[in-house]
């Protein structure tokens, strides 16, 4: 699904469009956040409900082994390839306010993303290896230890604190982007 540059689900009468500007148009804080995307960064958390349904179908794996299917289902999906499969109500805007994000920014989630989806990946490598007992809470154990501290900081990201860091600038987020490069 493409965006509809002529539609604005936010109803604040400007056409959305890509290269926005946050803060201008149709990417105003008021307009972002009564659409829950946070207005600073430009990002909303409801991306990361792709993650959250997988970790948790990973979690009940020890007392449901039959949710290995809905596990190996799971596929990854971009930022953008979320919102353009939800029903988000303003899935057009989250997806410009996205690419109007800073870059060092989506660049950090991004790298985020990367870990989640292959940290879940791997845990199907076992599943399809086998569903026994110990595999199914090996699986578990690396929902709760591995991906959920990763979608922690996914999440933090969105919310624009990266390593701790509570406001957001731009330097600071290349710092970190820059940090994990090494």
């Amino acid at each position: 699904m493409a965006v509809d540059a002529s539609h604005n689900s936010a109803g604040n009468g400007a056409p959305l469009q890509g290269g926005e500007t946050l803060g201008e148009g149709a990417l105003r804080a008021e307009v972002l956040s009564a659409a829950n995307i946070n207005p600073t960064t430009g990002l909303a958390t409801d991306y990361l409900n792709h993650f959250n349904e997988v970790v948790m179908l990973m979690e009940m794996l020890p007392d449901m082994p039959d949710c290995a299917e809905d596990v190996l289902e799971w596929r990854p999906a971009s930022y953008a390839q979320h919102f353009e499969m939800s029903a988000f109500k303003d899935r057009e805007l989250a997806i410009i306010a996205y690419e109007a994000a800073p870059r060092a920014l989506r660049a950090h989630l991004e790298t985020l993303i990367l870990q989640i989806d292959g940290e879940v990946q791997r845990a199907q490598d076992f599943l399809r290896e086998a569903t026994s007992p110990q595999i199914c809470h090996a699986v578990a154990q690396m929902a709760t230890e591995e991906i959920k501290p990763l979608i922690a900081a996914a999440s933090g990201a969105i919310h624009g604190s990266i390593d701790g860091e509570t406001a957001f600038e731009e330097e600071n987020v290349q710092a970190g982007v820059d940090a994990l490069f090494g």
